[in-house]
């Protein structure tokens, strides 16, 4: 009986031992990023501002308003003159630059609060995070009641996946049943979306349609092997995911343009659903292959230290290793990848929205950094500035109504604003550096973005981030 109490007494000193230590890291995170607090931010409590000596790129149209003034009253743009309003007003002479939309990145994984800076500092102020757990509802909680400075935020619920297991990261459904049970639980918790995902059957992919339509939940499909592909030409799908699962589904991995115009037609028929190409995360496979010290390179620096150990890892590993089985799967992806830029020329030609989608925060793509890089491939394409960039502005806010707010310079949206020192319909890589965004009418300028990137470069916040992973697999599994 004495070794007993002796060993229990070890057993929950242990456990009280690893709460404290799980209680101090998630502490020291949340210490972390204090300067994301509003209150923390220079001149964030102001959301009334006065823009004089802008030039606006309104993205209603491609072309410039020259020199123009943006009343912003409480974080709305209240109106677009040549004249000063009667009430005095903080003003921002913007010195010529110029104003545009903020950027949305519509396909991310976000795994911490540091990320959200790192979207601020390249320009983006609306992401949709396409992996929810609870810590996004956390987040979202915190944007909507304007705790943080972040971009507009927007999750969809964990990825939905058939009884087959293929993953931690997924949710299995084994039912019809337990599948309009899981959609009316995230619409109950919050999540805004529902992520559909590999496996899905046709039984257990109607139950997830059907119900995300009763509770007005809009869906974000990447594209299910297990039903055809054009099952996912649904009313209630808003945005299909990834160039590549065209190639891998439809093509089964046969680049071949004529069967491709089939295919292309058929989501330009569709007429009530966006495209995501997310060009990037599959280019960086290739960047992997060529690049055998990626991993250690400065920019993964950016990269949630907990992703970067296991995911980038494993990615890497797996790609560097069918390298060295057979070299041609280098040519394979290049080419490959390729073949994605047609499809964003043909998708674009049918008149399909596409809307700027990243793959942000798995592998190697980096949050924030990686939509330049996105746009930049649109242009490869052959789409003009103004089309690379209604990709991550107008096209992107008007794929689900929540966001309908967003995208455009106009009286009566929210005042999410991106000032460039140079033309973006001239040079796309002037939103690289933005001298200041808006963020809800709240002004960040230059300076504080870039603390933004240092404060998250080499964050120290790995166990905070895999406390925050085990919760998910607690809550949702």
């Amino acid at each position: 009986m004495k070794l007993l109490k002796r060993l229990l007494k070890i057993f929950f000193g242990i456990v009280g031992m690893v709460i404290i230590a799980a209680i101090i890291a998630l502490g020291l995170d949340k210490m972390g990023t204090r300067y994301l607090k509003i209150k923390n931010v220079p001149a964030s409590n102001n959301s009334t501002y006065l823009i004089t000596n802008v030039n606006i790129i309104p993205m209603l149209q491609d072309t410039v308003l020259a020199n123009k003034m943006v009343y912003i009253q409480d974080g709305i743009i209240k109106s677009i003159s040549e004249s000063l309003p009667d009430k005095e007003v903080e003003i921002v002479d913007a010195q010529g630059k110029f104003l545009l939309p903020g950027l949305i990145d519509m396909h991310v994984h976000v795994w911490d609060k540091y990320e959200l800076g790192l979207y601020l500092a390249n320009g983006v102020t609306a992401v949709r995070n396409v992996w929810g757990i609870p810590m996004h509802l956390r987040i979202k909680e915190d944007v909507n009641n304007d705790k943080i400075l972040s971009p507009h935020f927007y999750t969809t619920g964990p990825k939905l996946t058939g009884p087959e297991f293929i993953g931690d990261d997924n949710l299995n459904l084994t039912s019809p049943s337990e599948a309009k049970d899981k959609v009316i639980s995230y619409k109950d918790r919050g999540y805004d979306f529902i992520k559909t995902y590999y496996g899905l059957n046709r039984d257990i992919f109607d139950a997830v349609v059907e119900q995300a339509a009763i509770s007005k939940m809009d869906i974000v499909a990447h594209p299910s092997q297990k039903v055809p592909f054009s099952y996912h030409l649904n009313p209630q799908i808003k945005s299909m995911e990834h160039a590549e699962e065209i190639v891998q589904q439809p093509l089964q991995f046969n680049l071949d343009t004529i069967k491709l115009q089939s295919i292309i037609d058929s989501l330009s028929n569709s007429k009530h659903s966006s495209y995501c190409p997310t060009l990037t995360v599959f280019n960086n496979i290739y960047q992997m292959m060529i690049n055998d010290s990626i991993l250690e390179a400065e920019p993964l620096s950016y990269m949630n230290p907990l992703i970067k150990k296991v995911d980038s890892k494993n990615q890497f590993n797996r790609w560097h290793n069918a390298k060295m089985e057979d070299f041609s799967v280098v040519d394979r992806i290049k080419n490959q990848h390729d073949f994605h830029l047609e499809i964003v020329a043909q998708l674009h030609k049918a008149g399909v929205p596409i809307i700027c989608g990243t793959d942000a925060g798995i592998g190697v793509t980096l949050p924030g950094f990686s939509i330049h890089k996105e746009l930049a491939f649109y242009k490869e394409a052959g789409l003009s500035n103004y089309e690379v960039l209604k990709t991550a502005t107008v096209n992107a806010a008007q794929t689900h109504s929540i966001m309908n707010q967003l995208g455009t310079i106009e009286e009566g949206k929210v005042a999410n604003l991106l000032l460039v020192d140079n033309n973006p319909l001239m040079e796309l890589s002037t939103l690289e550096n933005p001298s200041s965004i808006f963020i809800k009418g709240r002004k960040i300028n230059r300076k504080t973005l870039l603390s933004f990137k240092e404060k998250a470069k080499n964050r120290k916040n790995l166990i905070a981030s895999a406390l925050t992973y085990l919760e998910n697999l607690l809550i949702e599994k």
